[in-house]
This record gives structure tokens, C-alpha cells and sequence, in this order.
């Protein structure tokens, strides 16, 4: 994805910026959790251990200081269904508070508490917090809030909790006001995720392996609701027998546990389990576990209902978007299973390569650029089936609408189609197909030849994210610099992989140095102008620190992180860089990269010792 400084951001991407910016200073807690976790480490089962977090079924099993703290009153809003947690908004000395005890499993390694707040206020004041939130687990203050924060909409707040493993605590939130002057705390969609282990399997192969995905879905006459199944069939790389799988529902971060955008029904070969990770993971027991090499297939009945907004999973108008929709097998390997919560200030999608075979049954009307190479028949009576074949790719979007349609074939043969959304220019479509089919071509060159068939480009610049990518398929505004971007990612995350939510600098810093060189930048200098925020400020942070850092994620992960690779160069020589990465690409075609096999490569590519390059660039890993 990459963020557009001449965009606006989402407002709930700006809110989690200004919060950042204004939260209060809280200092860490002296005491220790109350009670440590056995020694022995249990197995982790991820979890969401929060009960009625959207407050959608009554106010059990919360513990609140009037019943008028769990509404659904006029004057405020939730953010997901009707229901939301109000507390305060009085205008007079006044407390409220809302709490509830939670079990967080022993063994897993990643516990991470979630909400929603909004805060608006009639204080006046831009210095002084009259009015303050406070957020506790157990005796631990995690963070306090006051009307010096207040924003316009929902604003989603992140606290990794791990520490309180294997315990029974209690979350909790005391609000309170003083004489005058009133100001309102509004919470919703409460949850805290449980995932990981610290107990590794027996090997650290990825695994399922293999994945074959078969799809056939129809559309409703606006391309907003899909119905159909999906079977994926996959085989177990590890030498530890696999007995369960998990789905990622990414999507249904887009809308509530009570109302999933992305429904998974009549299960087979194996047993469907609760929904976890803010129900964007679902545990699939599978009908006997799998030994080494072998393989097997669930199928489930699959309904995806497309939510208003020019997001990369929404429609605006006759315009719609599905990305990260089709339900795809998370991950696990020595770190168990990677069942990282999504995050929308940049990807949490970590997939291995797969084949897809895709059948959109959908109106004539509607042109449906998608994932790999599509071929279009006549369907019933005014539709068409458009029918898309993808190999070695880590998922699978599409868009659905009246699009404007122009194509082109790259000088090196690669054909680009570009759609266009209404309102923008057949120059801006034509500047666009020209750029792509230079970008491509560039990228290739550097790379190695891009692998997809056909490259879809679907254009509208009212997309807040500024960009998105896919494999063989990418949404974004008229602009060069983000286009060539995001079709830098075909290489760095489509086929080169890597963790996304963990590593996210392995796919964006890589890509914005890749569109540096297509571009002929040549970065000179801009390491002179680095100034880290903490000491904990790293290029290789994961999308956990900066979720809760937002307002820094751009400026180090894009611009320090491209920056680092330029210094790399100028380290190595342009000659021995190029060759570097060619050669990185090449023994990480359809694979995985990690930070530290990249480093590896790196020092193995030259006799000057790196060590200190690393540190300086705060390149850990």
C-alpha cells in the first residue's frame, strides 16, 4: 500500500494520529502482574476472550455504574451495529466506569487488547485535561485520555497485554468529569486476541503447503454481494502432523462479529470452531490430522457482502472494490500459527504461493478485472461468467463495475489493462497505461520477468490509501510515483513474500526503492535527514509497534527504510547491489524472505563487515 501525501487519509487514520500525538504521558506500572504463568507452557488455542465487545447482546456479562453506560441513546453513534459503551458526557463532577473479567489463555505468546473510541467535548481549553479515560487491565494503566483528545469519528487503540498470560484480570475503564463543561467517551468494539505459542512445533517449515483454491461465485445486479464455495486443498510440509487449519477472514474487520462482511457456512472435511482475532481467523479441525506429505481438502459454502466506502474492500457509487475477500489458509510454522490481528494502516496478509482457479457469474454490465489471466463466456440471460486462472500467487482480488477499459502490451510483452472508474480523463487512463507498461518492464528488468500473464490497474483517486496491491491486479489514484509502486510490488510481496504484518520494511521499503530506480532517484543524501522518535524506533518494527506509532509508520518504514537500501548501495556499488537483489529474487522466487536471510545475503556479497551498517540503519533481525 502506499500512503499519498497530496491525499487526505481516512479520518479514522488521521484520529489514531492526532490521539498519538495528544495522549497523556503514562508511566509504566512498578508492580508486577499479579500472578506469573506457569512455567510450563500450555498450548496456546487463539482466542478472543472479550464477550459481547460490540455490546450487541445486552450488557452481560459487563459490570458498568449505571444502565445508561451500555446504550444505544440519540447522541452518539456506534461504530460497528447500534450499541456502543457512553461514558460521561454529564457536564458536571461525574464518574462512569465499565469493566469486565477476562481468562487470557496460558501459553500465547501475543495477547492484544482493542477498542474503539471516540471523544468529543465542549471544553474549550487546548492545554489543560479537565475530563480524562483512563484504560486498565488488572492494576496496570495501559493509557489515559482527556478531552485534549478529542477527534471526529472512532479512532481504534492497540495494547499488547501478553504479560498477563495464563491469568484471570479484569479490563477496565473509569471515566470522569469535573464541574463544568461536558465531555463524552464513547467505546465500542471491544476485544482482546490471543495468538501464538510458546511451545514452536517440531520443525519451522511453513506450512499447509501447496495451496489450490477452486471458487465459483455469482453476484447480486451491483456487484455488492457474492454468493457461492470455495474448496482449498493443501498438503503438510512439516514433520509434525498438521490437525487443523485456520481460514483469514480478513475482511471482517470491516464489519462486526454480529455482522460479517465475509460468511463461512456448511463445512467439510473437517469441523468449523469459533471465530477469533476479531473474527478474521476460523479454526477448521480437520477430519484426521496429516501426516508429512499429506494432502488433503476442506470446502465451505462462502456469502461476501461489500460494505460502502472507497476502500480497497467497498464500493463507492457503481464502483466496487474486493480485496483480501476470498478466505485464504493462514500460515504456521516455528513461531505456530501467524494469526496476527489486520491492521488497516498498512497489511497483515502473510499467505504462501497458491493456484487459484476463480468463476465470477456476474451482470454484462459490469467489466471485472481480477487476479491472473480472465476469459469471459456468456452466462444466463444478461450475465457473463468471467473466469480467472492464477498460478504461484499469495491471494486473489477483483473489482466489479462499469469501468472504462484501455489496454496496452508492454515493450517486453506483458499486456496491461487499465480501468477506470468515472470522472477520470481518457488522458489521465492513457498517462496511467503508459506508465504501467514502462513500470513493469523497469521492475522485470531488475527483478526477473514478471510471471502473472495480464496486469490490471483499476484507477480512482478517491481511494484515501493512495494504493493497493495484488498479484496481477492493483488499485490506485492517478499518480506515477504511486503506480509505480504499487506494480513494484508483483515482485516484493507477490513474489518474493514475506510476513507483512511482522516485516512490513521487506515489502515497502523494498518496493519504494524499486520505484526510486525505475524513476531514476537516486536517494543522495536522504539519510542526512533521519531523526528516530525513541530508541525503540527500528526500519524493522512490525505493523504491532506502528499501529500504536501510526503517525511514524510512512516516514520510517518508506522513506528511512528505501533510504537505508540507497546507503546499502552506495556501500556495495550499483554493480554488486543490482546483482544482490537479482540474485535475492531469484533464490526467493514464489518464497518467503526474512530480514535476516536478507542480511545474510547481503555480507555475503561483499568482504566489508556489515555490522555496524545494520546498526546505524536500526536494520535488527
Amino acid at each position: 500500500m502506499r500512503p499519498t501525501p497530496h491525499k487526505a487519509l481516512a479520518t479514522a487514520a488521521l484520529a489514531v494520529a492526532a490521539l498519538a500525538a495528544a495522549l497523556l504521558p503514562v508511566a509504566p506500572a512498578a508492580a508486577a502482574p499479579p500472578t506469573a504463568p506457569s512455567a510450563a507452557a500450555d498450548a496456546c488455542t487463539p482466542a478472543q476472550v472479550v464477550a459481547n465487545g460490540g455490546f450487541e447482546s445486552g450488557t452481560s456479562p459487563w459490570t458498568q455504574s449505571s444502565t445508561s453506560v451500555i446504550t444505544s441513546r440519540t447522541g452518539q453513534t456506534a461504530h460497528g451495529g447500534t450499541s456502543f459503551a457512553w461514558l460521561d458526557g454529564v457536564g458536571s463532577t461525574h464518574t462512569d466506569t465499565l469493566s469486565q473479567s477476562v481468562t487470557i489463555p496460558a501459553g500465547c505468546s501475543t495477547a492484544t487488547l482493542t477498542f474503539w473510541l471516540h471523544i468529543d467535548t465542549t471544553e474549550t481549553t487546548t492545554s489543560t485535561a479537565y475530563d480524562k479515560l483512563t484504560a486498565k487491565i488488572g492494576s496496570t494503566t495501559l493509557a489515559t485520555y482527556s478531552n485534549l483528545n478529542k477527534n471526529t469519528g472512532y479512532a481504534q487503540k492497540s495494547f499488547d497485554v501478553s504479560a498477563f498470560a495464563g491469568q484471570t484480570v479484569t479490563v477496565a475503564f473509569t471515566g470522569t468529569e469535573d464541574s463544568s463543561l461536558r465531555t463524552s467517551f464513547v467505546l465500542d468494539d471491544i476485544a482482546l486476541d490471543t495468538s501464538g505459542t510458546t511451545t514452536p512445533p517440531a520443525d519451522s517449515t511453513r506450512t499447509p503447503a501447496a495451496p489450490s483454491y477452486t471458487v465459483s461465485l455469482s453476484s447480486n445486479t451491483s456487484g455488492t454481494t457474492w454468493t457461492g464455495h470455495e474448496s482449498a486443498t493443501f498438503t503438510n510440509a512439516s514433520s509434525t502432523a498438521l490437525s487443523e487449519v485456520y481460514l483469514r477472514l480478513w475482511d471482517n474487520y470491516h464489519g462486526t462479529c454480529s455482522a460479517t462482511p465475509i460468511t463461512v457456512s456448511n463445512v467439510s472435511g473437517g469441523t468449523a470452531g469459533a471465530l477469533s482475532v476479531g473474527c478474521t481467523a476460523l479454526r477448521i479441525a480437520l477430519a484426521s490430522p496429516l501426516a508429512q506429505g499429506q494432502s488433503a481438502t476442506i470446502g465451505f459454502d462462502l456469502t461476501i457482502t461489500v460494505p460502502s466506502g472507497a476502500d480497497r474492500f467497498g464500493y463507492d457509487g457503481a464502483f466496487v472494490n474486493i480485496g483480501n475477500a476470498l478466505p485464504v489458509l493462514a500460515v504456521k510454522d516455528g513461531a505456530g500459527w501467524h494469526l496476527d490481528p489486520y491492521t488497516n494502516n498498512g497489511e497483515s496478509f502473510y499467505s504462501l504461493a497458491a493456484d487459484f482457479k476463480v468463476t465470477l457469474d456476474h451482470p454484462t454490465s459490469l467489466l471485472v478485472p481480477a487476479t491472473g489471466t480472465s476469459v469471459d463466456t456468456p452466462g444466463s440471460s444478461g450475465r457473463t461468467v468471467t473466469t480467472a486462472t492464477a498460478s504461484k500467487v499469495r491471494d486473489f482480488a477483483w473489482a466489479a463495475g462499469p469501468f472504462s477499459k484501455i489496454s496496452g502490451t508492454s515493450p517486453a510483452g506483458t499486456a496491461i489493462n487499465i480501468y477506470s472508474v468515472s470522472g477520470i480523463s481518457s488522458s489521465d487512463a492513457q498517462s496511467m497505461l503508459s506508465t504501467a507498461k514502462s513500470a513493469v518492464d523497469a521492475h522485470a528488468a531488475r527483478f526477473g520477468a514478471y510471471p502473472y500473464g495480464e496486469l490490471d490497474a483499476v484507477i480512482d483517486n478517491n481511494y484515501w490509501f493512495g494504493g493497493m496491491e495484488y498479484p496481477g491486479f492493483v488499485l490506485d489514484l492517478v499518480s506515477t510515483t504511486a503506480l509505480t509502486h504499487e506494480i513494484g510490488h508483483q515482485w516484493f510481496y507477490g513474489i518474493v513474500g514475506d510476513d507483512e504484518y511482522n516485516s512490513p520494511w521487506l515489502d515497502e521499503a523494498f518496493t519504494d526503492y524499486a520505484t526510486d530506480l525505475a524513476q531514476n532517484k537516486t536517494g543522495t543524501n536522504c539519510w542526512n535527514s533521519v531523526s528516530w522518535a525513541s530508541s525503540a524506533e527500528m526500519i524493522t518494527n512490525s505493523m504491532a509497534y506502528w499501529d500504536a506509532h501510526s503517525s511514524r509508520y510512512s516516514t520510517v518504514v518508506y522513506g528511512y527504510g528505501k533510504c537505508a537500501l540507497h546507503d546499502l548501495r552506495r556501500v556495495l556499488g550499483d554493480t554488486v547491489m543490482a546483482k544482490l537483489l537479482k540474485d535475492y529474487a531469484t533464490s526467493h522466487w514464489y518464497g518467503v524472505s526474512t530480514t535476516s536471510e536478507f542480511k545474510a545475503a547481503a555480507q555475503a556479497a561483499t568482504t566489508t563487515d556489515l555490522t555496524s551498517f545494520w546498526t546505524q540503519h536500526r536494520i535488527d533481525g
